[in-house]
C-alpha cells in the first residue's frame, strides 16, 4: 500500500472510530435517544471526515515534501475512510436496542483499532501489542470519559 494512502487510511481510520465512539456513547449517555446518536453518526460521517481530509491535506502540504498526487491521496483516503468507517456504526443502531448497539460498536471499535495497529506494526517491523495496547488504551479512555460527560450533560439538562 502507498506511504500516502496508508497515511489517510489509518488516519480516517482511527479518527473515524474514535469520535464516533465518543459521540455515540456521550449522546447515549446523555439522552437515551436512537435518533439523535443516528443523527449524531451521519454528522460525524460528513462533517469531521471532509474535516480530517482538510486537515491532513494542509498538513501534507505544510510539509513542502510531498507531491500534489500524494497530497490529494492521502485527502481523499482520509475522507473515505472517516466517512465509511464511521457510517457503520449506524448498523448497530439501527439493528440492536441503543444499549446493546452501544456494546456492540465499542466492540466493533476495539476491533478496527486493533486490526489495523497490529497491521501498521507489522509494517514498522515492531511488536504489535505495545503499539495495539496504546491505541486501544486512548479509545478506552475517550469512551469513559465521554460516558461520564454525558451522564453529567444528562443530569444537568433535563
Amino acid at each position: 500500500m502507498k506511504r500516502s494512502i496508508r497515511k489517510g487510511l489509518g488516519f480516517g481510520l482511527n479518527s473515524g472510530v474514535i469520535t464516533t465512539l465518543g459521540m455515540m456513547v456521550g449522546l447515549s449517555a446523555s439522552t437515551q435517544s436512537r435518533i439523535a446518536v443516528i443523527g449524531g453518526i451521519i454528522a460525524i460521517a460528513i462533517a469531521d471526515a471532509f474535516s480530517d481530509a482538510v486537515g491532513i491535506h494542509i498538513s501534507e502540504e505544510s510539509e513542502n515534501r510531498h507531491t500534489e498526487r500524494e497530497i490529494w491521496e492521502s485527502t481523499l483516503s482520509t475522507l473515505a475512510s472517516k466517512f465509511i468507517v464511521a457510517l457503520t456504526f449506524v448498523v448497530p443502531v439501527v439493528a440492536f436496542g441503543l444499549s446493546l448497539a452501544i456494546a456492540v460498536s465499542v466492540v466493533w471499535g476495539l476491533a478496527l483499532v486493533i486490526m489495523f495497529s497490529h497491521y501498521l506494526a507489522t509494517q514498522q517491523g515492531v511488536k504489535s501489542h505495545k503499539v495495539v495496547l496504546e491505541h486501544v488504551v486512548i479509545v478506552i479512555i475517550v469512551i469513559i470519559i465521554t460516558h461520564y460527560v454525558g451522564k453529567w450533560v444528562g443530569a444537568f439538562c433535563y
